[in-house]
């Protein structure tokens, strides 16, 4: 069972996104094992890394055999990478780690993404593999487990982040940044979302008259009486307008964001939303009359003719 404070409230459907019984991968047995097989990572043509075992050595040549295929061959040990014990295995923070080095880093986040744990720390970075689907750690009572917490309190989340640069502000009074990078389809737009949706969540600035999040997408809570107040709800609602006039469908992204944007959110001295703006740069204004194979023009076209009738699109 999970072992963080909070982990109670939530379902068991939640909590198998969010950690993992640290007891079973802490298994004596499995630790001895692997100290006795000396495993270590070896080059692998198809996977990047692969766990092999030293037979052998012979000056700056060890003999390896693959754990997987059996396989027996010499490799120069300037190429092998030292393997972490199981201990750290999907580890939640890879500076923890005692071989930090890539065929580590890489393991780690397959194996903490196979078992369905999509974020996971890197010192003061916040690594998200995008898993491609809707998963149920964005509901209200999963911002409430994250909310005044501090990071090494809970598992990784985006909340973890958003909720840290919150606090930072609120307590050295000091603007703060949070920046979302990676390649297309890495998951930046959502993520930016995610972030908004946690400030708007705790940060609103009208408590007492607020309606349900569930209006806001992805936040659900059937039985909650939260409500936004009109900042929130135009800072919510401002991203679909967003990604109408500025996203498209690519090869790797079906909802690609075309441009950059640079979100500014406003608080006053209570820590309450007083306002928002949104800097928008690097359009790809060509996409708009040329396309690559497989590749559409921004959705507002298509979302236009879609609710377009019969008669407006003869005429347009």
């Amino acid at each position: 069972m999970a072992d963080f404070e909070g982990a109670g409230d939530l379902s068991a459907n939640e909590l198998r996104y969010l950690a993992i019984d640290r007891s079973i991968i802490n298994d004596p047995a499995v630790q001895a094992e692997w100290a006795s097989k000396r495993l270590i990572w070896v080059p692998d043509e198809n996977n990047g890394f692969a766990t092999a075992s030293v037979k052998g050595e012979k000056g700056d040549q060890v003999e390896v055999q693959v754990e997987e295929t059996g396989r027996r061959f010499m490799v120069h040990r300037d190429d092998i990478q030292k393997m972490n014990p199981p201990k750290f295995n999907k580890v939640e923070d890879m500076a923890e780690l005692t071989c930090l080095n890539e065929a580590s880093v890489l393991h780690n986040l397959k194996d903490r993404y196979y078992s369905g744990l999509i974020y996971t720390y890197s010192g003061l970075f916040c690594v998200v593999v995008n898993p491609y689907k809707r998963l149920p750690i964005y509901t209200e009572k999963v911002v409430e487990l994250y909310k005044g917490k501090k990071r090494h309190e809970v598992p990784p989340h985006v909340y973890a982040i958003a909720d840290s640069a919150y606090r930072c502000m609120l307590q050295d009074r000091e603007d703060q940044s949070i920046l979302c990078t990676g390649e297309s389809g890495a998951g930046k737009t959502e993520n930016t979302k995610k972030v908004i949706q946690y400030l708007a969540f705790v940060a609103a600035s009208s408590r007492q008259t607020r309606s349900s999040v569930s209006a806001v997408p992805n936040i659900t809570a059937p039985s909650s009486t939260f409500t936004w107040g009109e900042l929130e709800n135009q800072l919510l609602q401002a991203n679909p307008i967003l990604e109408a006039f500025g996203n498209a469908k690519t090869i790797k992204n079906d909802n690609s964001s075309r441009f950059g944007k640079f979100i500014r959110i406003n608080f006053d001295s209570s820590g309450y939303i007083s306002g928002a703006n949104i800097e928008t740069y690097l359009l790809e204004k060509s996409r708009a009359v040329r396309q690559a194979e497989g590749e559409r023009a921004f959705h507002i076209f298509y979302q236009f003719m879609s609710g377009a009738s019969a008669q407006q699109r003869k005429e347009f």
